[in-house]
């Protein structure tokens, strides 16, 4: 049955690639994960943001500071904690986006309209399912408070985090996904599905 569904989504993937390449040309696969991250999470901090990417801490700063050079993401002190930053879609990163999903859209329902009423009857309950299970078994990992946080990203002058190493807390190396590369926009996260992605049964 996966390696069915996994040839039976190709189609569905090269439909989101297509969007992808069309619109956000400019963006590799993991920096367009991390701005649709951002707007799901706003005024997110970076540590927060690589961990949900499930990228090293410099990795995410890497590809942040390329999104703010881009203009795609802004930053600003943290509401709660000053000594953080948090991150922010620019209006340039918002209008992408709208005009992402719209040719996503438009190209769905020009393959949609070949099905039969059953046949789309069936895939949107059938993938509404799948969301609902995938979601159950890699729910989000909890947000600590900004005081519980001792190993807290905090912003210094002229860089993201002054002497950051990309080592986790406890000094053990991880092996994490990094941004060195194009790849799709909707691959899994973290674990689960990537930030902001919309679902079959919901509005993106």
């Amino acid at each position: 049955m996966a390696a069915a569904l996994e040839t039976a989504a190709g189609a569905l993937l090269t439909v989101f690639e297509a969007a992808r390449e069309r619109t956000t040309s400019r963006l590799s696969g993991a920096q367009l994960r991390a701005v649709m991250m951002v707007e799901q999470h706003d005024g997110i901090n970076l540590r927060r943001l690589a961990t949900l990417l499930d990228m090293l801490l410099s990795s995410a700063s890497r590809l942040c500071d390329r999104l703010v050079a881009a203009g795609m993401l802004e930053r600003e002190p943290g509401r709660s904690d000053r000594r953080e930053i948090s991150l922010h879609l620019t209006s340039e990163a918002e209008r992408l986006l709208a005009e992402l999903r719209a040719d996503r859209r438009q190209r769905l329902a020009a393959i949609l309209t070949g099905m039969t009423p059953e046949g789309r009857a069936a895939l949107l309950a059938g993938m509404r399912e799948f969301d609902e299970v995938a979601r159950l078994r890699h729910p989000p990992e909890p947000e600590l408070p900004a005081e519980a946080r001792p190993d807290r990203w905090v912003a210094e002058p002229g860089g993201w985090a002054a002497g950051e190493s990309g080592w986790p807390a406890g000094g053990a190396p991880r092996v994490r996904a990094t941004d060195a590369g194009p790849g799709w926009s909707g691959e899994p996260a973290g674990g689960g599905w990537p930030g902001g992605e919309p679902s079959m049964g919901r509005t993106a």
